[in-house]
């Protein structure tokens, strides 16, 4: 949980501070510098210390060679597929899904830029097969769909797309470490939204894709340096500030939603209730088997 974080040579202070730069000092002779670079700070679009900082801790807590902190989840969403993605590639989509990942492959991606989109059950592994087409270079999947809390096993999606030669990339916002970590599963891309739970505190935005350093050079080359949705160093700071109490955070998330989805489901006037923990949740058993026992989400849906 600590990760990331080094004593600030300056003041002594053992948090790192918030660094507010918009640039760097260079060197003497600058000239062997990459100035598209993003390991040595020098203008904070291309990274600045306290993104690096939560970079560092995102990396750390996933298991993973690298991570790249962007302005917000949609902008890393939108990262990897800007970056991944041609005119003319596929992409099969969970049709469960958050709204604007939704809209991206419904509206925007096809009609902007040629690529072509095939929603899916993401539960039904015949249908995702199905769906793979000789030009699929990706397949997106969320852990617990959004809204309805379908679960998808991520370990035979990564055999599916992992056959054809596609990447995985999973938005993993509703079961964030220590819950479940998908990289761990076979997944090649993690995408968080920073604004919910690793934040934690309503406060700060933010969005990671964590995983093989080669790819996320690839985002941050592309997606974070040239189109410049880099998150600003106060989010950053207040993202890694909030990530620190999360595992506690998420033990009393998870005790609390299973004691409100089994009140509902007790309760005569509630028609149903969606919620993996339950033994009634169609995918109870995989959630389980993938999440370890560990909890089954905190985000719930039920009907009067």
């Amino acid at each position: 949980m600590h990760a990331g974080n080094h004593i600030d040579q300056g003041s002594g202070a053992i948090r790192t501070p918030i660094v507010m730069a918009n640039s760097y000092a260079l060197p003497e002779d600058p000239s062997g510098l990459d100035w598209s670079g993003t390991d040595v700070p020098l203008y904070t679009r291309n990274s600045g210390e306290n993104q690096k900082a939560l970079q560092a801790k995102l990396a750390a807590l996933e298991g993973s060679e690298d991570a790249v902190a962007l302005a917000s989840g949609a902008a890393a969403l939108h990262a990897v597929f800007f970056t991944f993605l041609d005119s003319g590639d596929h992409i099969v989509v969970a049709d469960v899904t958050y709204e604007a990942t939704w809209r991206l492959f419904a509206e925007l991606l096809p009609r902007n830029y040629g690529v072509q989109a095939t929603f899916v059950d993401a539960a039904d592994l015949d249908a995702v097969a199905a769906a793979i087409r000789p030009n699929t270079r990706l397949v997106h999947v969320e852990t617990i769909g959004n809204p309805t809390t379908k679960v998808t096993d991520i370990a035979a999606v990564a055999r599916l797309a992992h056959a054809v030669g596609a990447l995985l990339s999973v938005d993993s916002t509703f079961t964030p470490p220590p819950l479940y970590r998908p990289l761990a599963d076979g997944a090649d891309l993690v995408v968080y939204s920073l604004t919910k739970y690793i934040n934690g505190h309503g406060d700060a935005m933010g969005g990671a894709v964590i995983g093989r350093r080669e790819l996320i050079q690839q985002i941050k080359a592309d997606a974070m340096v040239d189109v410049g949705g880099v998150i600003s160093p106060f989010n950053a700071w207040l993202v890694t500030r909030g990530s620190v109490t999360r595992p506690l955070r998420m033990t009393r998330h998870l005790e609390s939603a299973q004691i409100v989805a089994e009140f509902l489901d007790a309760d005569p006037r509630v028609v149903f209730v969606a919620y993996p923990g339950l033994p009634s949740h169609p995918q109870h058993e995989l959630a389980t088997r993938q999440f370890g026992g560990r909890g089954y989400g905190a985000v719930l849906a039920f009907a009067l």
